[in-house]
């Protein structure tokens, strides 16, 4: 399988969790107050200042063979994430998360309070009020998110190694290039990395023509 293939097999299932939970979790904190709001924001902002590698050995502690809840799927259920796609992809929702939380509040607070209180008041209710009124303004910036959870998650290399390892399936671009470079293999390194390039400038152009268009 070659490398965008498993990329695309790790990211994909990993954006499934990230855009709900993230949009979620930034609408919470634009909207949101008092110290559940604080401490939402403090679990958000960490994964993104500390080095992917620290984010990767905390999921090893936990998830790994012998972590907390680890230990206990692979006991119960004989389920094991270490060198599979599905840790990989689990690493994956760690560092764009995050990310995606952060743009998502950003979405949902450009988004005019007044609008919101307006339609409440003219008898929505909160949940119509979201549907109608506040999801589609934030949806530009929401889509930005989506765009740069997903450029993350498919440039992620420091967690996915430390968690995931390097396996043939969690060889993504990002981890090929770093092992093409370990074996001397620059014309390979290259190429991938050039690639990874190409697809990331294309999907932001791709973002700007929409956003311009809409």
């Amino acid at each position: 399988m070659s490398p965008f293939a498993v990329s695309l097999r790790v990211v994909l299932p990993a954006l499934v969790f990230v855009v709900p939970l993230g949009a979620a979790a930034g609408h919470f904190l634009a909207r949101g107050r008092g110290p559940l709001r604080a401490a939402l924001d403090a679990l958000v902002l960490v994964p993104l200042v500390l080095p992917p590698s620290v984010v990767g050995y905390g999921l090893l502690l936990v998830l790994g063979r012998h972590g907390a809840i680890g230990s206990l799927l692979e006991k119960m259920f004989d389920v094991r994430l270490v060198f599979t796609s599905a840790g990989a992809s689990i690493a994956a929702v760690a560092v764009a998360l995050p990310l995606m939380a952060k743009a998502a509040e950003a979405a949902f607070a450009r988004v005019d309070k007044n609008l919101e209180d307006a339609a409440l008041a003219n008898g929505l209710s909160r949940a119509a009020t979201f549907r109608i009124v506040t999801l589609p303004l934030a949806l530009p910036g929401l889509a930005a998110a989506t765009t740069l959870a997903a450029l993350r998650a498919l440039g992620e290399f420091g967690a996915t190694l430390t968690f995931a390892g390097y396996s043939s399936q969690t060889a993504t671009a990002p981890l090929e290039v770093y092992f093409a470079m370990q074996q001397g293999k620059d014309a390979r390194a290259l190429s991938l990395s050039l690639a990874l390039v190409v697809v990331s400038t294309a999907a932001a152009l791709a973002f700007h023509a929409w956003s311009r268009k809409r």
